[in-house]
């Protein structure tokens, strides 16, 4: 939800695809990139953005594990038995789409026998939450221009993790959104948002 909410918010790119809505047992996980967006660049080449996220303690390991679940649905050379051709299948006929650009560019990605099947471009959306140490504990209060420099001045540590993590996968070359949230806790975090939605975990 998180993902969605920034991915539309700040990229201003529609997710075509929430795989949610697919579920049919709230207690097993969904296998698979948390949800497919897309957009129309100036070329009229279709951006398909793989969305994957990951709130962990350790930013290191958010990274890690993040990028490499996006990985597979980006690199690998098109064929039936890939990673994406799932998401694909179900974009044929799930999509959500409600953009006549979006519309219009689907339509020839999915006429194989048009020589305009091939403009599309494989990207991805990649978010990681984790601890930050800089937030002050539950107890006392902290101004936000503090807690601001203190953001500020771990961004090239992310920016450096980041970078070699997507050097490792092999996507240096992809147009890969990334979004870094602090967060005072990973674990208290998603027990809240639990408790707002009343899921008992």
């Amino acid at each position: 939800m998180l993902l969605y909410l920034l991915a539309e918010r700040f990229l201003k790119i529609p997710q075509v695809l929430c795989k949610m809505d697919l579920k049919t047992d709230s207690r097993v996980h969904y296998h698979g990139a948390d949800g497919v967006y897309a957009s129309v660049n100036d070329d009229g080449i279709l951006k398909l953005f793989w969305g994957e996220s990951k709130m962990y303690a350790d930013p290191t390991a958010a990274v890690r594990d993040c990028l490499s679940s996006l990985a597979p649905f980006l690199i690998e050379i098109d064929h039936e038995g890939a990673n994406r051709e799932r998401d694909l299948v179900l974009l044929s006929d799930k999509a959500d789409l409600n953009d006549p650009n979006l519309t219009s560019a689907f339509k020839k990605y999915f006429n194989k026998s048009s020589t305009l099947s091939n403009r599309v471009e494989y990207c991805g959306i990649a978010l990681i939450a984790f601890d930050a140490s800089f937030y002050p504990p539950n107890s006392v209060k902290a101004v936000a221009d503090q807690v601001l420099k203190a953001a500020k001045n771990e961004i090239e540590k992310w920016t450096k993790s980041v970078a070699k993590r997507l050097c490792a996968e092999k996507l240096q070359s992809f147009d890969v959104q990334f979004f870094c949230v602090p967060i005072p806790s990973a674990e208290g975090f998603r027990d809240t948002f639990f408790e707002k939605l009343g899921i008992n975990t």
